[in-house]
């Protein structure tokens, strides 16, 4: 079996990164190397270490895509490189990470990471390389670091100097204008038994409603909304969510409308350590998405960047032809249908601030840098031991130039149990993007009317 073994990188760069402060941009010239000496969002340009060259990420017809938006593989004649188990993980123990090795002392039977040639996939529509360059020279940080000025779409900090700039470049990420999903939530048993919680989730970024107005609503990201469809015992419970940049300044607004009473409550419950929805308690609110919402409850630390196998290029799991019962095991998802590959990452270290709360009193985040989206999270409870595991398979939707996740996953090293979100393959449409939205439809009233039983 060929064996690899890299060395991390960055340290230098990384502790000069840690002198620096928050700031309000950088210089024009600084802003100029975006597009020309990096990628358009920040990321290494030219063939580094052991990470190639980006080149444009893959083409909008890079596969087939069906009438119901589903994606071909662009990778389907691939083969593993070669297969990390818990025989030979230490041999690559460099670039895994503590839950990775975790996962592989926990399930030394089941757990492995196919590892496949390294591809630069990801891109981003013009509009939004554009918005970065300005971002760069005009955004800034607010309140410590919990709100974020000067920005509406692109990514705001493709210079980051501290480690929370990093965390807001993953929270408001480009992920299409206005896309809306049917996808399945598991939580399976020990035994692998599951049932299955499905979605419709549906994301509108202000600046693509139909009546957008720049004061309008100003301190808005985008808007999130979420029927539960099924089980019956669930289904007519609507989540809206209207998530802020400026979350001290004013607080994620977020409603649920409760089908068996017929009535709009408002739900301050959905933030920070909160239960997820339909989660049987094995993820908090802010673990969706990887990571969401404010970050003032951690001190947040930039350790740099590191070469790391992260799953990548995910294609697989997102198959027609496979059904729900070929990804849930017992344990963890069936690791013969992923994909690892060696990438450059940011790496990010949350600890919780004196005096205040949360169920993980540490992350580790490692985030990649060509689409700045949290690739994998350590979670540590109050005794600094490591409880939780999260991976996203990340994946390019090529023909709309979205990086996203085919599905989320999130392991409980004390239960033995673990959540899976983003499931589709049953489901008879992919996503669906550049839908018409206005004001009224994301308002308390529209979730009222729009209520069933």
């Amino acid at each position: 079996m060929l064996k690899k073994q890299f060395k991390t990188w960055g340290a230098a760069a990384a502790l000069s990164m840690l002198m620096g402060s928050a700031h309000a941009g950088v210089s024009a010239d600084k802003a100029a190397k975006l597009g020309t000496e990096l990628t358009p969002v920040g990321a290494v340009k030219e063939a580094q270490g052991n990470i190639p060259a980006w080149t444009g990420g893959l083409a909008v017809d890079a596969a087939s895509v069906d009438k119901n938006g589903r994606l071909g593989n662009p990778f389907a004649g691939d083969k593993p490189e070669f297969v990390i188990t818990a025989a030979n993980y230490k041999d690559y123990a460099a670039n895994l990470t503590d839950g990775q090795k975790a996962m592989f002392e926990k399930y030394p039977d089941t757990y492995k990471m196919p590892v496949y040639k390294t591809v630069r996939s990801a891109a981003y529509p013009q509009d939004v390389y554009d918005e970065t360059k300005k971002n760069a020279v005009n955004t800034s940080l607010l309140n410590d670091g919990n709100g974020i000025a000067n920005f509406t779409f692109g990514v705001p900090f493709p210079f980051p100097q501290t480690g929370v700039e990093v965390i807001w470049n993953h929270i408001t990420r480009y992920r299409g204008g206005s896309v809306s999903r049917i996808i399945g939530q598991v939580t399976p048993q020990v035994n692998g038994d599951y049932t299955v919680v499905r979605f419709k989730d549906e994301f509108t970024f202000r600046n693509n409603l139909v009546d957008f107005q720049a004061d309008k609503d100003d301190n808005v990201l985008f808007y999130f909304k979420q029927d539960v469809l099924s089980p019956a015992r669930l289904a007519g419970n609507v989540l809206l969510v209207h998530e802020t940049l400026d979350q001290v300044k004013e607080p994620r607004k977020a409603w649920v409308y409760n089908a068996g009473q017929r009535r709009v409550r408002r739900a301050p419950q959905v933030a920070y350590d909160g239960p997820g929805t339909a989660s049987d308690g094995l993820r908090t609110a802010d673990n969706f998405d990887m990571f969401n919402g404010s970050p003032d409850r951690y001190e947040w630390k930039l350790d740099g960047q590191f070469e790391m196998y992260i799953p990548y290029n995910s294609y697989q799991l997102k198959d027609t032809s496979l059904k729900y019962d070929d990804i849930v095991k017992p344990g963890h998802i069936n690791q013969d249908l992923t994909r690892y590959e060696l990438h450059r990452v940011w790496k990010v270290t949350a600890t919780l601030k004196d005096g205040q709360r949360h169920v993980y009193a540490k992350r580790v985040f490692y985030i990649d840098e060509d689409t700045w989206q949290a690739t994998e999270i350590d979670h540590y409870d109050g005794r600094g031991e490591l409880w939780r595991v999260a991976e996203s398979h990340n994946m390019y939707y090529f023909d709309r130039k979205v990086p996203w996740y085919a599905i989320e996953t999130l392991y409980d090293l004390n239960s033995g149990r673990y959540l899976a979100l983003g499931l589709d393959n049953e489901e008879e449409s992919g996503y669906q993007y550049e839908f018409e939205r206005t004001y009224s439809d994301y308002t308390p009233a529209a979730l009222r009317r729009g209520g069933v039983r």
